[in-house]
């Protein structure tokens, strides 16, 4: 199909940062499945046709905004600083990146290597920091995906500020504590913070800590037997 006079004045006026602007801003309030090409068309007041001038199709768009979140990573590492604390630097900074945009997270993990600027950045930091601690280049690689896929566990799963008696490990204090002692005695004694509300910062705190703790276990083992 060939271009209209309407389609052409609707590329001179759009750009790949507005579009990914009002996706990102659609991601945000809706969720990540509200965000396609007609909708976007629609709030910015242009076809469709004007959208494919600058990505193929939906999955370039999102892999675009996948790369755009990326693109907020904060990859200034201090050299002075043991190897762990770099890389404590990078997952704390991939999970405020997340955190800001929970709904748009999963593209992180679905986002072609290959096809994103800012992802080879980022894992090219991951990858020296990792090699420069003694793990072999499928090691590294390995921990690479896996630091990624559990941040962005992490951030799908953030856990309620308030408390929800129907949720698992969210029911009510009285009914833990009346719960039989000579079967469920660890249940009980912590019956409080079960059923009150997570603290999303300890969450992200605990999480990380456990994720670099066995990295650094998994360091340690690899010298033991070096």
């Amino acid at each position: 199909m060939s271009p209209t006079r309407t389609d052409a004045a609707d590329r001179q006026r759009l750009s790949r940062d507005v579009i990914l602007d009002r996706a990102l801003a659609v991601a945000d309030a809706e969720g990540i499945d509200a965000v396609s090409v007609r909708r976007l068309a629609r709030e910015l007041g242009v076809t469709p046709m004007a959208l494919y001038w600058h990505f193929d199709d939906k999955n370039a768009l999102l892999h675009a905004l996948g790369d755009r979140l990326l693109g907020g990573l904060d990859l200034t590492l201090d050299e002075r600083v043991p190897w762990l604390q770099q890389l404590r630097a990078i997952v704390v900074s991939l999970t405020a990146v997340l955190r800001a945009h929970p709904s748009a997270a999963a593209l992180i993990g679905s986002l072609p290597d290959t096809a994103s600027e800012n992802a080879l950045r980022a894992i090219e930091a991951a990858l020296d920091i990792l090699r420069r601690a003694g793990f072999s280049p499928e090691e590294a690689a390995h921990i690479t995906r896996q630091i990624v896929r559990t941040t962005t566990s992490m951030v799908i799963a953030e856990p309620d500020t308030i408390a929800n008696p129907d949720k698992p490990g969210g029911g009510s204090e009285a009914v833990l504590r009346a719960l039989p002692p000579e079967r469920f005695p660890r249940v009980i004694e912590a019956a409080g913070p079960l059923s009150a509300p997570q603290d999303p910062e300890s969450f992200y705190d605990l999480v990380i800590e456990l994720i670099l703790a066995g990295i650094e276990s998994a360091a340690a083992k690899r010298r033991e037997t070096a």
